[in-house]
């Protein structure tokens, strides 16, 4: 089989990058920025994803699309690009893929589009789409357009992720290197659901949506466990042998705060310490119901957050990073 990824040099894309090259893939990868860490056997274009002359490159002959560019949640970019990568690249890559007449495309959508998912419920693929953040808003204009080719005829499935983490994995890293050399503050009382997913399991039921998926249907792919952002953060810190501090930032400063550092590093073109992004983890609820992708792609996920944690912190001391 022969699969083109976008988004190959990021965290969730190189791990699938891995898997189909052991499954013994050929695998044709989009970068535009970056480096993707295990490149070997991987045949690398450089370009940018509205670039139409290098996604026809990119899908011919291709069997498989993993669409995994996106512009993130950083502050520093506008929303005007947020749009440009998010909306108009999904139309870009789905109109040369079906130009290419691409067998089948898994979209990577986020769960950031629920918004902010209501107290006691779990979100399922039904649950009405609220986002909040510009990159969940442009993330949807994605989603859209991916199920505007569905209807179509074209053959796409498209994954939500929960609130994944692993080796590699720069954002929570972060968080852990906080954490780890106490300059950690929970802002708010950090009760917002969340449902973690290592990355493992993650990429195994990404590559079962390929195999299995229903054409136009959107897949939960999260762990079992519903958690909120202090149970996350306290796991982190206990096992780096830390304790979160008592305080917390209460909600009104934590806002102001965030808005002002946004501020104060969009000239320097670097994302702050806390922004409006960062601030929806612990503040807006994302619990997915997997049940679907358990129904029909026969998802199991296996690693508890407490043993993956474990995991990647393992990865990130045998790197150098702690």
């Amino acid at each position: 089989m022969r699969a083109f990824i976008t988004g190959g040099s990021g965290f969730i894309g190189g791990h699938i990058i891995d898997a189909l090259i052991k499954k013994g893939w050929q695998v044709r990868a989009l970068v535009h920025r970056g480096a993707i860490l295990q490149a070997d056997g991987v045949e690398i274009l450089r370009g940018d994803i509205c670039d139409r002359a290098v996604l026809k490159d990119g899908l011919k002959g291709a069997d498989f699309l993993f669409h995994l560019a996106s512009a993130l949640g950083s502050s520093a970019i506008g929303k005007a690009e947020f749009f440009r990568v998010n909306a108009q690249g999904t139309e870009a890559v789905l109109e040369v893929a079906r130009e290419a007449k691409v067998k089948r495309v898994i979209h990577l959508s986020s769960a950031g589009v629920l918004g902010a998912v209501k107290k006691n419920d779990v979100a399922d693929e039904n649950y009405s789409a609220n986002p909040i953040q510009v990159y969940d808003q442009t993330k949807l204009e994605g989603e859209k357009t991916a199920l505007r080719f569905a209807e179509r005829g074209m053959d796409i499935v498209i994954i939500r992720p929960g609130w994944a983490y692993g080796p590699r994995d720069k954002r929570t890293f972060k968080l852990i290197k906080a954490i780890s050399q106490k300059k950690f503050m929970m802002a708010t009382k950090g009760k917002a659901r969340q449902t973690p997913v290592y990355i493992d399991d993650l990429v195994r039921g990404i590559l079962l949506a390929a195999e299995k998926g229903k054409r136009g249907e959107i897949y939960h792919l999260a762990g079992e466990e519903i958690m909120t952002a202090r149970e996350i953060v306290e796991a982190i810190a206990s096992s780096r042998g830390r304790k979160i501090p008592r305080l917390h930032l209460p909600l009104l400063p934590a806002r102001a705060a965030a808005l002002i550092l946004e501020k104060m590093f969009l000239p320097l073109r670097k994302e702050p310490p806390l922004n409006r992004a960062k601030l929806s983890f612990f503040l807006h609820s994302k619990p997915l119901s997997i049940q679907k992708a358990k129904r029909e792609l026969d998802f199991s996920p296996e690693v508890r957050f407490e043993q993956g944690i474990g995991l990647a912190l393992s990865w990130y001391r045998d790197q150098g990073w702690l």
